[in-house]
């Protein structure tokens, strides 16, 4: 089988290398950093230096492919809408030329779902993003559903936030601890872990998913719960907050996974690693 990963970054990475370890697939990798190359060609037969928005050289990459996975990455705010918006429109315009992709995989976000004051939303919840980024994020959805067919599948997992082996929860909150936060911490988390996004990569590839998973673990913490704990198990000051001030978190929702699990996904990290 033939796979094209197109943004290759953490997940990617992450993906590719199961892939290499467990299955004989030719996986085709791109980056948008040269750098990477030697360490990507360590998990993936081909390399190629692209942006998603580069019809030419995304054809030339995916001909021949019978799965994509596109796990782009924004490097910042102000490419959000190259890196996601432009790539799924140039991935579907090109599709009518490459009738061998039977699937496509995209890594999403849950923060298309915005603010919900913590309420519990699920993947029939209309998506109402309160953030541009998230906006950006819930119009990339819908071109790459549009392109769905009986011939073509297409599953949008809607991720927590990310952690795992090089992106510890410590190296991502390390800065906030002994600091003043806004708001009185009561707001929802969601996360996954990079175990589980690969995991749950696999088994949509498997079992042909279509349409649209939310893929969080059981834990839903509250900013406070998951500081605390994460800093008195490191030793390190606690979090302070200001509920005269308003938290500056866009995305306060209460994620369902239950569909994932009831397509039969079963989680290999229901709970948080601190």
């Amino acid at each position: 089988m033939n796979i094209a990963i197109i943004g290759c970054g953490y997940v990617g990475y992450a993906v590719a290398k199961y892939w290499q370890q467990k299955m004989t697939f030719v996986v085709t990798a791109t980056t948008t950093t040269p750098e990477r190359i030697q360490e990507l060609q360590t998990v993936a037969q081909k390399v190629v230096i692209a942006k998603g928005n580069d019809a030419q050289t995304l054809q030339s990459v995916l001909q021949n492919q019978d799965v994509v996975l596109l796990s782009v990455g924004a490097k910042g705010a102000n490419v959000y809408e190259e890196t996601y918006l432009e790539t799924a429109k140039t991935l579907v315009g090109l599709l009518p030329q490459l009738p061998k992709i039977k699937q496509i995989i995209y890594t999403g976000s849950y923060s298309v779902y915005g603010d919900r004051n913590g309420a519990t939303v699920d993947e029939n919840t209309p998506v109402e993003p309160t953030h541009s980024s998230g906006i950006v994020l819930r119009e990339t959805e819908k071109v790459l559903l549009s392109a769905a067919s009986e011939k073509l599948r297409v599953c949008i997992l809607r991720l927590g936030g990310i952690y795992g082996t090089n992106r510890e929860l410590i190296k991502i909150f390390s800065r906030a601890s002994g600091t003043t936060r806004p708001g009185n911490g009561e707001d929802v988390t969601n996360w996954i872990h990079l175990d589980d996004i690969v995991g749950a990569i696999e088994f949509v590839r498997q079992q042909h998913l279509q349409g649209i998973y939310n893929l969080v673990d059981d834990a839903h913490l509250s900013s406070r719960e998951l500081l605390d704990t994460l800093f008195t198990k490191h030793n390190l000051p606690n979090v302070q907050w200001d509920s005269s001030l308003k938290s500056n978190r866009p995305y306060n929702a209460i994620v369902s996974n239950q569909k994932i699990k009831n397509a039969g996904y079963q989680l290999i990290h229901p709970q948080m690693i601190f």
